[in-house]
Parts: C-alpha cells; sequence; structure tokens
C-alpha cells in the first residue's frame, strides 16, 4: 500500500489492456458505476508515477485520492466495501470466507497456467491447457446447479472466472461438446452481463476475433 499526498477527485485504475487481472478489476468498477480515469500500462515503457505509486509496478494498480492499491484481490474487496450496492460478496462471515478461499485457490492453482499460456513460455503448451481444462471440468457441476457460482447471486468468484472464460479461444483451448454446453452456458450468462461488456477492453475484444476467424 502506498500513501500519496496528491488527492485526485476520480480514481485511477492503472490496467493492462489485456491483462486478465486487471480484467478483474475492470468488472467489479463496472459492476458497481464506478467512473474511473484508465492510464493504460504496457510491458515495456511504465510510466514513472506507477513506479513510485506500487513499488512492484504492477497491474492492475488503483488510486483512490491519497490511497493506492496493487494487489487485486485487494483491490476488489475494497472497492465492494467502498461501494455497496450491489454487494459482490455474501453477507455472512462464514460464507465470505469460503468465498476468498475459492478466489485464493483459483490464483493458486490456475494462475501459474494462465501465465505460461499468456506468455507462451512452456516446453509444452497444449499439456498446460490440458490441466487448466481439466479445472474447468471439475467445475461443471457447480455451473449446473445456479446461474453463478456461489448461486443466486453474482460475486467476485464469478469476476475472477469471467476473463478467464473469455480467453479460452486465445489459449487454443476446447472442450468437448457436453462439456462446452454446461462451461458455455455460463460464460454467456457472465458475458451478457453490462457490466462485463463495458470491462472489455478494444484489445479484448480482438482476442474473441481473432480466436473465431483462427477456428473458421
Amino acid at each position: 500500500m502506498a500513501i500519496i499526498t496528491n488527492k485526485r477527485s476520480v480514481m485511477t485504475l492503472y490496467s493492462g489492456a489485456v491483462d486478465i487481472l486487471s480484467h478483474r478489476v475492470r468488472i467489479v468498477l463496472a459492476e458497481k458505476g464506478v467512473s474511473y480515469d484508465v492510464v493504460n500500462v504496457e510491458a515495456k515503457g511504465k510510466p514513472e508515477d506507477l513506479l513510485e505509486l506500487n513499488p512492484y509496478g504492477s497491474v492492475p494498480t488503483l488510486v483512490d485520492r491519497e490511497l493506492a492499491l496493487y494487489e487485486p484481490n485487494i483491490i476488489t474487496e475494497y472497492l465492494d466495501e467502498r461501494f455497496p450496492h450491489p454487494p459482490l460478496m455474501p453477507v455472512y462471515p462464514v460464507a465470505r470466507a469460503k468465498a476468498r478461499l475459492i478466489i485464493y485457490r483459483f490464483d493458486k492453482e490456475w494462475g501459474p497456467l494462465i501465465r505460461k499460456l499468456e506468455t507462451g513460455k512452456a516446453t509444452d503448451l497444449r499439456a498446460v491447457a490440458k490441466e487448466l481444462t481439466s479445472y474447468l471440468v471439475q467445475l461443471i457441476p457447480v455451473f449446473n446447479s445456479s446461474p453463478y457460482f456461489l448461486g443466486e447471486d453474482f460475486t467476485l468468484v464469478d469476476c475472477c472466472l469471467a476473463p478467464v472464460l473469455w480467453r479460452l479461444p486465445a489459449w487454443g483451448i476446447t472442450l468437448s461438446p457436453s462439456e462446452a454446453k454446461v462451461i458455455n452456458k455460463y460464460a454467456e450468462r457472465l458475458f451478457q452481463r453490462d457490466s462485463f461488456q463495458a470491462s472489455l477492453t478494444e484489445a479484448e475484444q480482438e482476442l474473441r476475433k481473432l480466436a473465431k476467424v483462427e477456428t473458421a
């Protein structure tokens, strides 16, 4: 966390155009209807002020007046508490703890695989894609049982899953017809939300378009 002296009237998000963690934060901001400025950050040539705000120079980084936050789960929970409507976490402590644990497991188990797929730095990307697919398939009973991951309400867990599901075609991940039917139904429910559509950058829209062209 960083405390900054120059107060800003509007939140600022330092975001990568196709960065999956930035996308997660953008969905939450859109879901809350928060006005914010975006600073697009490229992998090379990061702005100096980002390095002043965040010792790691990473995205996403959110600046809210004198506060700077740069860990995606801290950012999303901060936004949920700062703007309580609509709520994106369960009300009761036990349910909230379970939601946090699910997100932690996604990041811990899926995160390394996603980084390899995005960078192409793996000896066998097909094996990496297959491992990620196996995690997804394990969730089919959950996708089948309710509209959203935790039940009837859209939550931060869904905000974590949506950017992953959006990128599956770009990563060359294909599902069997039976698997695709369930997972795609859940995915389309997320993609059709106004907040998800508002969260997409032009580059993220192109990811999906290019994947469709390549598979046509």
